[in-house]
């Protein structure tokens, strides 16, 4: 019997100790929780945050999104409020492992959708009315579609699958990333716009399946900032900005949690060099043709809302 109560106790505590802790704060009482959605319907918006149409020459494709990571959360008051004078809510751990400060991936929080990201006890919460959020956006874990053309022997084949990992932070010390089912060890810094790239080939090409990594041209990711140049956000960052429907008011009189819904526009975000002009991503088994180039993986913007 003492046998069995000891494996018992080891067990009750094994559990416990795996269970995710939903309050990084530590504290008790009401919170306020972040947590996120991936809307393929919300409209597409350019830097300012206006509406944005495909560059000609370009083609882009709606993913199928997994998960996602921000880097810090900053609610303001006001459009004049400038970045860095609102609410500072969360900023995640950062190292100089690589030789210069950068996000710490490998301790990066990360969560799917309607999965709450963080929880804020709402003890530190400024009181207040804030009109606007802004959270910069690090990570991004999604599957796309793609062809690989003249593939010795079999041809083309056609509408396959793959899984993108991709960084859009300032810069981020990557320890490795598993996309899929295979790890990719990195050890160094990368800026916004890397990724890498796993294939998912149908059976029975799947034997052969790959990863890829490669960059973004610098500058070409989209980050939405409706508050224009008169509030600007640092260059290579991916603070994406967006305005509450209804302000949210914070007394400091709580009983019940808040929950923040970042609802982000994924229509059509993964956008590439449309070489052949066919709308469709194209890569070449016999390196017939280059690669089409992937140039910008950035959000098409923000919509908080909360309850």
């Amino acid at each position: 019997m003492r046998i069995s109560l000891l494996l018992f106790t080891a067990l009750l505590i094994a559990a416990t100790s795996c269970q995710k802790d939903n309050n990084p704060t530590g504290e008790d009482g009401p919170g306020l929780n972040f947590q996120f959605k991936f809307d393929p319907d919300q409209v597409r918006l350019n830097n300012l945050g206006q509406p944005s149409a495909i560059p000609q020459g370009h083609a882009a494709q709606t993913p199928d999104f997994h998960q996602l990571s921000v880097h810090y959360i900053e609610l303001a008051p006001s459009a004049l409020t400038q970045l860095g004078a609102g609410a500072i809510l969360y900023k995640a751990p950062e190292t100089a492992a690589g030789g210069e400060n950068a996000i710490d991936f490998d301790k990066a929080a990360v969560a799917g959708e309607n999965q709450v990201f963080t929880k804020i006890s709402l003890k530190n919460v400024p009181p207040g009315t804030y009109q606007w959020v802004r959270a910069s956006v690090a990570y991004q874990r999604y599957d796309i579609r793609f062809n690989i053309n003249n593939v010795p022997v079999v041809g083309d084949l056609t509408d396959q699958r793959g899984t993108v990992a991709s960084f859009l932070g300032f810069n981020t010390y990557i320890g490795s990333i598993k996309p899929r089912e295979r790890t990719l060890t990195v050890n160094d810094d990368k800026k916004q716009g890397f990724w890498v790239f796993e294939t998912a080939l149908t059976a029975p090409y799947n034997a052969y399946d790959q990863l890829y990594s490669g960059q973004a041209p610098a500058g070409a990711t989209t980050v939405v900032n409706p508050l224009g140049p008169a509030n600007p956000v640092p260059p290579g960052s991916c603070v994406i900005t967006g305005q509450f429907a209804q302000p949210l008011v914070v007394t400091g009189q709580e009983t019940e949690d808040i929950t923040v819904t970042l609802s982000f526009s994924i229509n059509k975000s993964f956008e590439w060099v449309d070489a052949n002009g066919n709308g469709q991503l194209d890569f070449y088994a016999d390196q017939s043709a280059a690669a089409e180039q992937i140039v910008d993986m950035g959000l098409r913007g923000l919509v908080p809302n909360w309850e």
